[in-house]
């Protein structure tokens, strides 16, 4: 914005001063000019009556001498003659016979007065031409040609223009630097409320927007100040509400599933069943808690990294492909799929960090493998789509329907179909990491999370929650999730994130 106003300004301040730097030029050209002509116009009536006086009394020295002194000072030729076109005096290379010298007799000799038309310039160059009858009324008794220079003129046209110029650049810059000051008083307030309501949009604390430029705008400010402490307030409440209630209840849930256990021998049998869908309900309840914490976790570092650049980091998407299709080949084939992916992959580096990546594939390979049925196939893979890196889980189960794919990402959302593997009664979208794996963490400790994630949850019912962490994770990097229906069936979940230089073409 602050660009296009100072355009507009500077645009204003250049018609302005062109308005009148450009009459002003012209005026000094013309008025240098006619000083130049009305010297030249003096010195031929001079010429003219010594002339007119040679005539009368036949004696041209004084004629003569005064010419070749004045060609002499002044170095501009001049040709005199009597009423037949004979020379009384030639000086400074001019002659009679020369056809613009004849012209300009010619005229004379009609009594005729002949000056240059036309304002000098700074770069007019060469010699002009004046001629004059010698003679009184209607009377010639001869004519006078001066071949003037216009070297001297033209040069203080030049000097004078750039004096009005050096003043007109003076005034430019001067108003340039109040239209910046003018510009960044009314813009800079605005820009500081543009980074508070991105800030806000985000999901983050925004910053105090300093009241400054018109009035206008500082009520403007101290109006957006209180309404950003109110949402700031209700926002950050929203989001402890959350994380505060899946972390404190860790500890009664890991003290239920102690009793829980302890009650296992004292049971009896007719009692087993009960037991067992009790132990089912514990389970997920763990699961649905590390959910909301990686959602939380993930919702956050989204809306940091909305508002700011965030580090510069990248991966290595085949190795995370590699790595992540070892670890869930075990899981796989417990659950009677098969897991495949490229044994040479295509080098491809995504702008975000392995953590985050392996994250994402976890919670795509968890979804398949889960849902894809016993006997299935699931194809893990990387590639480029343009100026995207992309990590793709396909798999050929019974896939979702297209009314299903839109809400596939929604908070909670589980389809209600049924699958014949007996292991889960919906096909949703669990989250198969930690809280720690949402914040980033990598190594051992990482991996061993996510490895106990996945034996856990392929025992257990989705929360709905893990494609929301994956979009939000992805979202968070400038990326995106795209489901889509496989051919002849199944599901293709495809991780898009910015390619980052390096690897294939």
């Amino acid at each position: 914005m602050r660009t296009r106003v100072q355009a507009v300004l500077l645009m204003f301040v250049v018609l302005a001063v062109a308005a009148f730097a450009v009459p002003l030029l012209l005026f000094t050209a013309s008025d240098r000019t006619q000083e130049w002509a009305l010297a030249r116009s003096s010195d031929l009536d001079r010429f003219a009556s010594l002339a007119d006086q040679a005539a009368a009394t036949g004696d041209t020295s004084a004629l003569t001498a005064e010419a070749r002194r004045y060609t002499q000072l002044y170095g501009e030729g001049l040709v005199v003659t009597d009423t037949r076109r004979r020379p009384l005096v030639e000086t400074g290379g001019v002659r009679a016979g020369e056809p613009a010298v004849a012209r300009l007799l010619d005229a004379a000799l009609r009594n005729q007065t002949a000056h240059p038309s036309g304002a000098l310039r700074p770069w007019s160059h060469g010699q002009r031409g004046f001629a004059e009858p010698a003679g009184s009324g209607t009377r010639v008794s001869g004519a006078v040609v001066l071949r003037a220079s216009v070297g001297t003129a033209a040069h203080d046209i030049a000097r004078r223009w750039a004096a009005v110029l050096a003043g007109t650049a003076l005034v430019a810059v001067a108003c340039t630097v109040l239209a910046r000051a003018a510009t960044g008083w009314v813009v800079s307030p605005l820009r500081r409320l543009d980074r508070a309501v991105g800030q806000l949009a985000a999901g983050l604390p925004p910053e105090q927007t300093r009241a400054g430029g018109p009035p206008e705008l500082r009520q403007l400010a101290t109006g957006f100040n209180r309404m950003a402490g109110t949402v700031t307030a209700a926002l950050e409440q929203q989001r402890r509400l959350v994380a505060d209630t899946s972390h404190q209840m860790r500890n009664p849930m890991a003290a239920l599933r102690l009793r829980v256990d302890a009650l296992d021998p004292h049971l009896p049998a007719s009692a087993g069943r009960t037991y067992t869908a009790v132990t089912t309900e514990l389970d997920r309840l763990e699961t649905l808690l590390d959910d909301l914490l990686a959602l939380a976790a993930a919702e956050h570092r989204a809306g940091e990294l909305a508002v700011t650049d965030g580090p510069d980091v990248r991966c290595e998407v085949a190795a995370v492909v590699a790595r992540e299709c070892g670890r869930w080949e075990p899981v796989a084939r417990r659950a009677g799929v098969r897991l495949t992916a490229d044994d040479a992959p295509p080098p491809v580096v995504a702008l975000c960090t392995d953590g985050e990546l392996a994250q994402v594939a976890d919670i795509l390979l968890d979804n398949a493998i889960k849902y894809a049925g016993r006997g299935a196939t699931v194809t893990l893979d990387c590639g480029t789509d343009g100026g995207w890196a992309v990590l793709t889980v396909t798999d050929d189960g019974p896939g979702l329907s297209p009314a299903e794919l839109a809400l596939a990402t929604t908070r909670f959302w589980r389809s209600d179909a049924n699958f014949a593997t007996g292991a889960m009664d919906e096909r949703d979208a669990t989250g198969a990491t930690t809280a720690s794996d949402a914040m980033g963490m990598t190594g051992a400790s990482g991996a061993a999370d996510r490895t106990g994630a996945m034996n856990r949850t392929n025992t257990t019912k989705g929360t709905g929650l893990g494609l929301a962490i994956a979009e939000q994770l992805l979202v968070a990097r400038g990326g995106r999730l795209e489901l889509t229906l496989a051919h002849p069936n199944g599901l293709r979940a495809r991780a898009l994130l910015p390619r980052g230089r390096g690897g294939t073409r």
